[in-house]
């Protein structure tokens, strides 16, 4: 959906065959989340962020991974690398399929992958907070035909890494998430106005089996008063 749709409660709800309550939940935890917005007495949308706003989004993800690439080489092991270049490999599998999705996702995953082989919760938390933002972004806005660069970029961080070349990998660390910014500020992406139950389609067989799933369950004993 472009950026600005209106998320009508009774209409999500008709699409995944649901209770417009339950509807009300999921937008309230996404809003909270800041993966939509809410507009008083207007409605919940999807987000439509400025110019400013991304660019501000992209200075803390280059000022928080310069400071997690330059623990990262110092603590760097085997181990590591290894589930790096695992990662680096399913990348390059969504590249080929041109699978824009998954892409998107294990772009996000790379960088989340970084961080957590910190071991610090705190840094991991705040790093998927601005994922959840800049993940739209880049869903929304960026030209699908040049996402897909995203894989190059990162595989050349990590060669730097592993040759414990810290001042490359951030210089390249910098230059991607400016290549991310300048292709989102290009506003090249031709965004066709679509109905939410056609832009939805694809995730209603999933929501529903989920929801199916939970209603086979029973009750949780430890939901008990």
């Amino acid at each position: 959906m472009a950026p600005g749709s209106k998320l009508p409660e009774h209409r999500l709800a008709t699409i995944f065959g649901v209770s417009r309550e339950r509807v009300r939940k999921v937008l309230h935890r996404l809003v909270a989340e800041r993966r939509l917005e809410r507009i008083p007495r207007r409605g919940t949308f999807v987000p439509n962020p400025s110019p400013e706003e991304i660019r501000t989004v992209y200075r803390a993800h280059r000022v928080f991974e310069t400071g997690v690439l330059t623990q990262l080489v110092k603590e760097l092991n085997d181990a590591m690398m290894s589930r790096i270049d695992a990662h680096l490999g399913e990348e390059r599998e969504a590249a080929s399929g041109a699978d824009r999705a998954a892409s998107v996702r294990l772009s996000g995953e790379f960088h989340v992958l970084l961080v957590d082989s910190l071991k610090s919760p705190e840094l991991s938390h705040f790093l998927r907070e601005l994922l959840a933002r800049s993940s739209l972004m880049v869903s929304a806005f960026e030209p699908p035909r040049l996402s897909l660069c995203s894989v190059d970029e990162h595989a050349a961080i990590a060669e730097a890494l592993k040759a414990r070349n810290v001042e490359r990998a951030i210089a390249l660390s910098n230059e991607h998430f400016t290549h991310i910014e300048d292709r989102l500020a290009q506003g090249i992406v031709e965004r066709v106005e679509r109905r939410i139950e056609d832009a939805l389609e694809p995730l209603v067989p999933v929501a529903r089996g989920s929801s199916r799933k939970g209603r086979n369950r029973g009750p949780d004993p430890k939901a008990r008063n």
